[in-house]
């Protein structure tokens, strides 16, 4: 199959880099040769939209979330977001977020994010925030809650990280997908992406999960794409759910057209199949602009 046109990408790491701490960015930056054109994308919407273009992608959604302990993002990613994305609003989708311990008004900060900043969807990485997807269900993070439940009345995705992290001092056991299956049960109507599916302990966990719930997306990105039909064999039972992502440019992804076409050459997997998880899906969970 040839990339066909009209290509989403939801996981692309483009963030105010100049906020990251010294051991993650080691940990971005070893074994790479392509540093200098990361740092030039981050700056500049209209070279980052050229190159996604030549890559074969038509539009891309840009990761941010908050992590000041661990990562260094603060909540000043959301404005940085939000400026970069409205550079060029038919390209990008912006990803943003919110860590309730660092949030003394949650409520008003998620009319912030979601009413003023226009924010596309809310990104929750428990590993990397420290947090489990469902906290808000003991008095550790009662918060977070109401993120979900203002995400659900504005049917603005969440997207949860599932699996693990390779970053010094990630929790990676706050990774389980099995906490994601408490968000869906109590917020029936919440759009939720399952990112990395699991990857790559538990693609059994997030497979259930994905289809247990209706309104549950599972997404492809971070697994080596030669290696999907082994960890995901059965996803054309979840073929209107799927969402493709390469979590470009975390450690082992090169670039995103090297992965598309990894896929698209994938035998196990129906060219209709990819079709959908490419293009149709995510197209219908976020409306080209």
């Amino acid at each position: 199959m040839q990339i066909p046109p009209g290509v989403v990408d939801l996981h692309v790491h483009i963030q105010p880099w100049q906020q990251i701490r010294e051991a993650p960015r080691r940990t971005i930056e070893r074994g790479r040769s392509d540093v200098s054109s990361i740092l030039r994308y981050q700056d500049s919407p209209v070279e980052f939209a050229r190159h996604v273009q030549e890559q074969g992608v038509a539009r891309v959604g840009l990761i941010n979330y908050v992590s000041p302990k661990l990562m260094g993002f603060d909540a000043s990613c959301n404005d940085w977001i939000a400026a970069y994305r409205n550079q060029n609003p038919s390209v990008f989708v912006a990803w943003g977020g919110i860590h309730p311990e660092f949030c003394s008004q949650v409520p008003s900060e998620m009319v912030r994010l979601l009413d003023e900043l226009k924010i596309d969807g809310i990104k929750i990485h428990p590993p990397h925030q420290e947090f489990r997807a469902n906290a808000y269900r003991s008095m550790d993070m009662p918060a977070l809650a109401e993120v979900y439940a203002a995400c659900e009345q504005r049917q603005v995705p969440v997207m949860i990280h599932t699996g693990t992290s390779v970053f010094p001092g990630a929790r990676a056991s706050y990774g389980n997908p099995m906490d994601v299956d408490d968000v869906a049960i109590d917020f029936p109507n919440l759009p939720i992406v399952m990112a990395h599916a699991g990857r790559p302990l538990w693609f059994e966990e997030a497979f259930f999960v994905a289809r247990r719930h209706p309104h549950v997306w599972l997404e492809l990105s971070g697994i080596p794409p030669q290696n999907l039909p082994d960890h995901l064999p059965r996803l054309e039972i979840l073929q209107d759910r799927v969402l493709w992502g390469t979590d470009w440019p975390s450690p082992g992804v090169h670039s995103l057209r090297r992965n598309l076409e990894i896929f698209c050459n994938l035998e196990e997997y129906s060219d209709a199949l990819k079709q959908q998880i490419l293009v149709e899906n995510p197209n219908r969970l976020f409306p080209p602009r």
